[in-house]
């Protein structure tokens, strides 16, 4: 018997925030880099006054106070008869008083505006899915498994006219943005289990989203799926934000060998936001993973999964298969049309511009006779 499996990071799965939807980049990045330093602040068990100052300066320059302000990118959330952050004074002005004196003095949350996703890309994501016809599915940047069903059964099943899947999971994780990790499949899923609670070296939670494990039940025997999405590379410090995916990284590896002791199926998929000759990815092939576009079936087609796909560095999609499951791949392909790049390649006719794009991640899949 052969399946196909596949990872497609979807990105229209769930309400994007607005922020992503900008099409200046140096802005993007500066809105997100002062709401990620915001969150960092407003984590702080005790707010020292250059603290309250930096927090009050981040909310006004974003008009995050400011309900009225249509095109704010983020907010602050204040629920009401809880604890409040700050004040603003009665005369309306654009001054801020921050009053709590730490986290734990006020409730409440930051959170990214978000709008809801247009139709055709929705669509359009579902034909990358239709086209690709997988068998078990690791799906990236979903906002829940309800929106995960719906999807499944109205758009995929529906709207396009493609095969429904009869089993569907996502369990929540770290993300304040709400973007998870689930999986579609044809086969039955037999159990879960999650690492969100997986201490990183400073004791928070060492993945940005999950390490979910998958159990998938083919012909009688388990197939463990262990989906990721690391920390990207775009918002933040660089440094950082490198030494958190060889963290996730070094940690899926002891997820991997582990299950290996349950099983010699096991597949390691999804988005790990860096190069096949990256540190981090180096981790995982050195502990026996095989990736799949390192496959003699795959051939000299381009490289990368993100965007062209004609770089190296535009690498992103993963999917690495243990010794026994790299014995079994007879083919391996990348479905690129849901994306936009008319210099490129060829787009679905249905993908117009980067607004109606399925997605800026192609879907990676392979063949595996089991």
């Amino acid at each position: 018997m052969t399946i196909r499996i596949a990872t497609f990071n979807a990105e229209n799965l769930f309400r994007r925030p607005t922020v992503f939807g900008l099409d200046d980049d140096e802005r993007r990045k500066e809105i997100l880099d002062d709401f990620n330093e915001l969150v960092g602040l407003l984590d702080k068990e005790i707010y020292q006054e250059a603290d309250r100052e930096r927090i009050a300066e981040l909310i006004v320059k974003h008009d995050a106070h400011d309900a009225r302000a249509d095109d704010r990118p983020f907010f602050v959330n204040q629920p009401r008869g809880g604890a409040k952050l700050y004040t603003v004074p009665a005369s309306g002005g654009p001054t801020v008083k921050i009053v709590a004196k730490g986290r734990p003095k006020w409730s409440g949350w930051a959170e990214l505006r978000r709008d809801d996703i247009g139709w055709a890309a929705v669509e359009n994501t579902a034909r990358v899915m239709a086209e690709v016809d997988a068998d078990i599915l690791l799906t990236v940047e979903v906002e829940d498994r309800l929106t995960l069903d719906r999807f499944n059964t109205q758009v995929l099943g529906g709207a396009v006219g493609g095969t429904p899947y009869p089993f569907n999971l996502l369990v929540d994780g770290n993300d304040s943005r709400g973007i998870d990790v689930g999986i579609l499949s044809r086969f039955p899923i037999t159990s879960v289990r999650s690492h969100i609670f997986d201490p990183g070296a400073n004791g928070r939670p060492v993945f940005s989203r999950d390490c979910p494990e998958f159990e998938v039940e083919v012909a009688g025997e388990p197939l463990w799926i262990l989906g990721n999405h690391f920390k990207s590379k775009g918002f933040g410090n660089a440094a950082e934000n490198d030494r958190r995916r060889k963290a996730q990284a070094t940690r899926v590896r002891e997820i991997y060998e582990e299950a290996l002791a349950r099983s010699p199926r096991v597949v390691v998929a999804g988005d790990l936001n860096d190069s096949l000759a990256s540190p981090p990815i180096r981790l995982l092939l050195h502990a026996g993973l095989r990736e799949a576009m390192t496959h003699d079936s795959y051939g000299a087609q381009p490289p990368g999964t993100h965007g062209t796909g004609k770089r190296d560095e535009q690498k992103l999609d993963y999917l690495m298969f243990s010794p026994e499951l790299w014995d079994r791949v007879t083919h391996v392909g990348v479905e690129r049309r849901g994306i936009w790049a008319p210099r490129t390649f060829e787009s679905f006719t249905t993908v117009t511009s980067k607004t109606d794009q399925a997605s800026d991640h192609a879907a990676l899949f392979a063949d595996v006779d089991l």
